[in-house]
């Protein structure tokens, strides 16, 4: 995997608004911020969500990770973003990790991970941002059901998520969640530090929270609204929405038992 990858090593103190023009001074004392963003396949959406990063006029760092893409993915990206070009197909916890552990490197005080098909607002980076500054905990969710109970997904994926919740929340303490597979969370320096270490292969966005609440790491979340898809579909419509959350409710009780190593 090449990097290449110059992105500056100032630590950031305190935690104040990122976005505006600001001054010179606020400007050194806000946090540093990497926006991680897994693309597969995504080359006719990331171009649109990089450019919606930089129009919300905020100082934030941007990795895409490129996890193994066939088509014009790190052409495209490069453009706009430093990219991290996988040599094969890792998956969204491989993709993922990658990019959090180029934040732990490099000193990130926040990591916020947006997917690459343009589900995901990038001005509600900011929503968790401001979440975190008014009760902080070491990962914040962005959840789709707070506010917006049906989202936009099938029955039998809903019911399933509502099991694997009532795993969650029975089994760990830490947080309640609503969301465990939302694809949008800002990680503080601690989680950053832990998921650098440790981060689940399969199923890694519900898995991630299990571990992490297992190793006494807090969760909240806060309302945000996602888009549809911009391009391609979800890898676990139909009934692989049954055998995802089958696996993934096993996983989680075995994650109960076992520490993550």
């Amino acid at each position: 995997m090449g990097m290449g990858l110059g992105l500056g090593m100032g630590l950031g103190m305190g935690l104040t608004d990122t976005c505006g023009s600001g001054v010179a001074a606020a400007q050194a004392a806000a946090p540093r911020i990497l926006l991680v963003i897994p693309c597969f396949n995504e080359e006719a959406s990331i171009g649109g969500v990089l450019s919606e990063i930089a129009a919300t006029g905020c100082h934030y760092h941007t990795l895409v990770v490129d996890d193994g893409s066939s088509d014009a993915t790190s052409e495209v990206a490069s453009c706009r973003s430093p990219v991290a070009r996988l040599a094969q197909n890792l998956g969204i916890g491989g993709a993922v990790q990658t990019g959090i552990k180029y934040a732990a490197r490099q000193n990130f005080d926040f990591c916020v991970q947006i997917d690459g098909d343009g589900q995901h607002d990038p001005r509600a980076v900011e929503t968790l941002l401001n979440a975190y500054r008014k009760q902080p905990a070491n990962i914040t969710i962005g959840s789709r059901f707070i506010e917006h109970e049906g989202f936009c997904s099938t029955r039998m994926r809903r019911a399933g998520i509502r099991l694997i919740v009532l795993a969650l929340n029975s089994l760990f303490s830490g947080g309640r969640i609503t969301d465990p597979t939302s694809g949008m969370r800002l990680l503080d320096r601690s989680a950053i530090a832990f998921f650098a270490k440790v981060y689940p292969t399969d199923f890694p966005e519900p898995i991630s929270l299990a571990w992490a609440m297992r190793a006494g790491l807090t969760v909240s979340e806060v309302p945000v609204e996602m888009r549809a898809r911009e391009t391609g579909v979800s890898s676990i419509d139909g009934l692989k929405s049954a055998s995802y959350m089958v696996r993934v409710l096993g996983y989680i009780l075995l994650a109960r038992l076992v520490r993550p190593r």
